[in-house]
């Protein structure tokens, strides 16, 4: 019961804060709010004082931003969301319509995310259950389609799917033939990400005792297939839920390249109107979706956490061994050579020199990679960004990471605080962070360490929750082990190599966030060239001019690669955490 309470506290304080940073935002942002209202109204650049008083008496603004904050509150009880500054239409209506919107694209996503993940691991898990697995061989499939950017992803299924054959809809919202190709741009990717989780899960679970026994007592292998995927999901199933009703107000940009009014798109066009109701009210929405989210994730651990989970740390033995084969390591260097080539032969070349007269052309001995639409040497550009890109996004996965195993360590608590948050949008993150910092790449930064801990904070939590329900560990506390031996010895070696690989799969992902947020002008600024900018820029002439985006795409696909391939190889066995 007490544990209920925490986590109910957390639930509360986190929504509090969250609804009260975004009441807080018009003021924040150090612009007149009434003057944004205005030009959003009728694009009038020059109003008058006269104009701008009236339209701060009718939206209440001279009374700061608590009053309107108690206002809203107070009409939420009786259905009344109060009415869009811009519009001057009632909120409820048009962000309930969204909302229905969105979730039945994050449903469809959901399906396309469940189906990938099964191709991804499908070969682990069959390999395994006949005991077969001697290498891991789909961390760099994972990884490629991880890779893939969403609004990218989105554009080429519009134009190949949409355009040309004609098969689907290329945009709009009106029908069931409307949802395939969106869900397929976000649901690939993190089909991707949640299948390497679960690939990267069943080696150790494979070399559970209880496996060995049903081994031993002869039972066929396809018996052993849905235990050892039940035991596997356990850990991996708070990234799913939590991920994909992410999507409800982070699948932004692909709403955008489809034209869906969905709810991210409303609470962003919202927020840079800053139209504050019906910003409020998405993102009270968006919290409860977490918060349910969450909850849905607690019940099915529940009936996921069986005798398998349990009794697995009764008498650990090694996991299957898991080799780098020949092929793995000659891939490892070729994504390596080829970084480092292109690289290098970029800095040799001046990133910012424009040339109108060679706009948008083709790969030649003169450009190797082509030219931008403002004539500017993509290769020059690539390679000089490949740094900044690299170092901006293991610096912000860094800082995830750790606030995530330590708020994920924070009990029920800090469960209640990860439900809430693990729907926020990182563009409204990143409005929030740029009305205090101003657009910078490090203000974006913030605002993706904002959001980005709550993945590996749910896996820590999970894990953890797995971990001490485990025989040796309650042995060891049995025999005097203390709160820091246990945190040491058990706990953090059980905990770190899977999220460690959790964050090696979102490194890409990571990059396209700081990319988008770079797009609408929240993060890194032109003409500083930046891997994830470059797609942001030249995704308008993907049917144009394919090789500008190319180039950055390519670089991304191979760095990914390159992080899951050099990552380890082998998870360490409970035998192996006991005596460390």
């Amino acid at each position: 019961m007490a544990d209920a309470w925490r986590a109910g506290a957390g639930r509360l304080a986190a929504g509090g804060a969250l609804l009260a940073a975004v009441a807080f935002l018009p003021w924040l942002s150090g612009n007149d709010p009434a003057l944004t209202v205005l030009r959003a109204r009728s694009a009038d650049q020059a109003p008058t004082g006269e104009q701008l008083a009236a339209v701060r008496e009718q939206l209440g603004l001279t009374q700061g931003p608590l009053s309107h904050f108690a206002h809203w509150l107070g009409g939420l009880p009786r259905g009344d969301a109060g009415t869009s500054w811009v519009s001057g239409t009632p909120v409820l209506p048009q962000v309930m319509s969204a909302l229905g919107v969105s979730v039945t694209l994050m449903l469809a996503t959901l399906v396309v995310t469940i189906a990938v993940a099964a191709l991804v691991s499908a070969r682990t898990l069959v390999l395994g259950s006949r005991r077969l697995l001697r290498d891991h061989g789909s961390g760099t499939v994972a990884a490629s389609l991880a890779a893939l950017p969403k609004f990218l992803l989105a554009s080429l299924l519009a134009t190949v799917f949409g355009v040309w054959l004609g098969w689907f809809p290329p945009g709009g919202w009106t029908g069931p033939a409307s949802m395939v190709l969106p869900a397929l741009a976000l649901g690939v990717p993190s089909g991707a990400v949640i299948g390497g989780l679960i690939d990267h899960a069943l080696p150790a679970t494979f070399g559970e005792p209880w496996v060995r026994t049903w081994h031993a007592a002869g039972f066929p292998p396809g018996r052993l297939v849905l235990p050892v995927l039940r035991g596997a999901l356990a850990g991996v199933l708070p990234q799913l839920v939590p991920s994909v009703v992410g999507l409800v107000g982070g699948a932004v940009a692909v709403e955008k390249v489809f034209t869906i009014p969905g709810l991210g798109r409303l609470a962003l066009d919202a927020a840079l109107a800053q139209d504050l109701p019906p910003l409020q009210t998405a993102t009270l929405l968006l919290a409860l979706l977490g918060i349910a989210a969450g909850l849905l994730v607690k019940a099915l651990r529940r009936r996921l956490s069986g005798p398998a989970l349990r009794d697995g740390g009764l008498a650990a033995a090694p996991p299957l061994a898991l080799g780098r084969r020949r092929s793995t390591r000659w891939v490892l260097g070729g994504c390596l050579l080829v970084l480092l080539a292109a690289g290098l032969a970029g800095l040799l070349r001046d990133p910012s020199q424009v040339d109108t007269a060679a706009r948008l052309l083709p790969p030649s001995a003169a450009h190797p990679l082509g030219t931008d639409a403002l004539g500017r040497d993509l290769l020059a550009r690539l390679g000089h960004g490949a740094l900044r890109t690299a170092g901006v996004a293991l610096a912000v996965t860094a800082a995830a990471v750790v606030i995530g195993v330590l708020l994920g360590m924070a009990g029920p608590a800090g469960a209640g605080l990860t439900e809430v948050l693990s729907t926020l949008p990182a563009v409204l993150a990143g409005l929030l962070t740029t009305a205090v910092t101003g657009p910078s790449v490090w203000g974006a930064a913030c605002a993706v360490c904002l959001v980005g801990w709550t993945p590996y904070a749910a896996q820590t939590a999970a894990l953890l929750e797995q971990e001490r329900a485990t025989g040796y560990l309650r042995a060891s506390i049995s025999f005097g082990a203390g709160p820091v031996h246990l945190l040491r010895h058990h706990l953090l070696p059980a905990v770190l190599p899977a999220v460690v690989r959790n964050a090696v799969l979102r490194l890409p992902t990571t990059i396209l966030v700081l990319a988008s947020l770079g797009f609408l002008g929240l993060g890194e600024q032109p003409p500083t060239p930046e891997w994830g900018r470059l797609l942001a820029e030249n995704q308008p002439y993907l049917e144009l001019a394919p090789w500008t985006t190319l180039a950055p795409a390519s670089a991304l696909v191979l760095l990914s690669v390159l992080a899951a391939a050099a990552s380890p190889r082998r998870v360490p066995s409970r035998k192996q955490v006991r005596r460390g």
